[in-house]
């Protein structure tokens, strides 16, 4: 289900194994990601996370947002 976390999390969440997933586009995902996150445009979510992703790993998906 989602639902927003917040920094401190997402560490421990990588910690215990989760895929984090940015889906901006591959230019910005290039320019600045989190460590250990891989790239996933949105517009591909569907397609490529069935064929990228281990279905038995939860998952954190952001997207950069610069205020």
């Amino acid at each position: 289900m989602p639902r927003s976390i917040e920094r401190d999390e997402v560490r421990k969440l990588l910690d215990q194994g989760v895929q984090l997933v940015e889906v901006l586009p591959q230019e910005e995902f290039d320019e600045e990601h989190l460590p250990g996150a891989i790239n996933i445009p949105l517009r591909r979510i569907d397609e490529e996370a069935r064929r990228r992703l281990d279905p038995s790993r939860p998952v954190v998906v952001y997207c950069w947002d610069d205020p």
